[in-house]
């Protein structure tokens, strides 16, 4: 544990933009995404998904409808002669390449694969201490399940995502294993 923490900084999370949303880099724009994010989950905690997207939906139809219309209106009362208001957008191609859709949906089928033949693996017990730790992993997953569900398991994990590296950026490791090893009894005989 102590060796993935001393080189958590080497370890990829992803693309830069990626990265930099996570730890804070544009404050504006993590707010905005993290703050969104969180409110559509909250959102499903209280409403089915189909009401969430409906309500989303809806809310997006009225603002862009509510701008036509006023954009109408000052072009009636200024007898101009601009257009759509969302013209540029109409216009612009929102197709996605084959190219694309063949690059992840082969990365998808990979994974899919990969974890079926795991899970195959896994279920016929291929190897005993194998399928014995799967099996620990799911009797200690039903406690979790009896505990959370799935939608509060996703909370905690984004909010944990967005709050995790920053913390850990702003304490760094060298302090956090100092930590760890004085609170935990035996760990500093064993660092030592």
């Amino acid at each position: 544990i102590m060796n993935l923490l001393k080189n958590w900084k080497n370890v990829s999370v992803g693309p830069p933009a990626v990265v930099d949303l996570l730890y804070w880099r544009d404050v504006k724009t993590t707010g905005v995404v993290f703050g969104a994010a969180l409110l559509l989950l909250l959102s499903l905690t209280m409403c089915s998904i189909v009401s969430v997207c409906s309500y989303i939906g809806l809310a997006l139809l009225s603002v862009t409808i509510c701008f036509r219309i006023y954009k109408g209106i000052l072009q009636a009362i200024q007898k101009s002669d601009e257009g759509h208001p969302f013209k540029q957008y109409l216009d612009q191609e929102v197709a996605l390449s084959e190219d694309v859709v063949h690059k992840y949906s082969d990365a998808i089928l990979s994974k899919l694969n990969k974890t079926i033949g795991e899970l195959r693996r896994v279920f016929l017990v291929e190897d005993l201490v194998d399928s014995i730790k799967f099996a620990v992993l799911m009797w200690i997953l039903t406690y979790v399940g009896a505990l959370f569900n799935g939608l509060t398991l996703i909370i905690l994990g984004l909010v944990g995502v967005f709050t995790c590296p920053i913390v850990y950026e702003k304490h760094q490791v060298l302090g956090l294993c100092s930590v760890i090893q004085a609170k935990v009894p035996g760990m500093k005989r064993k660092a030592e």
